[in-house]
């Protein structure tokens, strides 16, 4: 990054976005930020809305949040749902706030579905059509979701080459969308807008270049999570009452697999097997994406140095006078 003279006038204030695979160290960074320059953190995590979902999130302990402000972090029920649709409105009010204080946000987080909401926006779709969902719903106890999704294949391969055969809700939304507008919902989500644009933007990747040390790390951060008691966390979200491990809450990496072991489903070395594999595999999608996504210069958190890269904002952050 080069620093460039002041920026006259600027229409608006700037944004900076850190993203990256699960366990790279994101939080690490953007604290360290956040403790040199005049920003404040928005997260862009699917699990860190929900309450009690804290060990098993690396969530930021109270007394760091108290010390630098945190937004879109316990913000529902672990029985809600949160969609993309409100993470969106959430981030772009926080955004907002932050820059009436006179701070810049910083986006942090890897969950690629919003992400992908904050960087091509959101389709107008049609709201949902409980006849034909409930129509589809029988569809599938009888034929099963995969053979809805080879439905969705042939009606709209591109949306059907994103989506597991197994994944029910994406599946039945988005043949809701084709079966009830005539058009692909690949289409209708062609066609929007960044809620970004307009604003000065920075993006960054923090990526270990070395694979089998990041690997060999999320490793290390679940078995430390689970001698921080997160067994007894999911315990005690298992014994609510409310909660079943279809929530969204629930089907988080590490909460799902532990859920599954409560309800009898193989042993506790099994599942924490299943934990790790998992973590892993959501890294590598989250990669695959990010390499797609082309956006942002990466960054290996074990080459660059930390406070190299506070310096190089913080000077492009004096050219608005921040």
């Amino acid at each position: 990054m080069t620093t460039e003279p002041p920026v006259p006038g600027a229409a608006r204030a700037p944004i900076l976005m850190l993203t990256g695979p699960t366990g790279a160290g994101k939080t690490d960074w953007a604290v360290a930020l956040a403790e040199h320059a005049p920003v404040e953190i928005v997260s862009v995590d699917s699990a860190l809305v929900y309450r009690g979902l804290d060990i098993g999130t690396a969530k930021p302990a109270p007394s760091l949040r108290a010390r630098i402000p945190h937004h879109l972090v316990d913000i529902c029920e672990p029985n809600e749902s949160y969609s993309a649709g409100r993470f969106l409105r959430d981030a772009l009010a926080s955004i907002e706030a932050i820059h009436a204080r006179g701070r810049v946000p910083l986006l942090v987080g890897g969950t690629m579905l919003y992400l992908r909401a904050l960087e091509h926006g959101l389709a107008v779709l049609p709201p949902a059509a409980p006849q034909l969902r409930a129509q589809l719903e029988a569809r599938a106890q009888r034929e099963g979701w995969p053979h809805l999704h080879a439905e969705l294949a042939r009606l709209d391969p591109q949306a059907a080459s994103r989506i597991k055969p197994a994944d029910r809700q994406r599946i039945q939304r988005a043949l809701e969308v084709c079966l009830s507008t005539g058009r692909p919902i690949s289409e209708l989500q062609r066609a929007t807008v960044s809620p970004l644009a307009g604003w000065p933007l920075q993006r960054w990747v923090l990526a270990p270049r070395d694979r089998a040390r990041l690997h060999q790390q999320l490793a290390e951060r679940f078995a430390a999570m689970m001698a921080a008691g997160l067994l007894e966390e999911v315990r005690q979200l298992h014994h609510r009452g409310d909660l079943t491990g279809r929530h969204p809450a629930m089907r988080a990496v590490g909460y799902r697999q532990l859920w599954a072991y409560l309800e009898g489903e193989g042993t506790l070395t099994d599942a924490v097997s299943r934990a790790i594999a998992a973590t892993r595999q959501l890294a590598k999608r989250q990669l695959t994406w990010l390499r797609g996504a082309a956006n942002g210069e990466w960054i290996d958190p074990d080459a660059t140095p930390r406070l190299s890269w506070i310096r190089d904002i913080s000077a492009w952050l004096r050219r608005f006078g921040l």
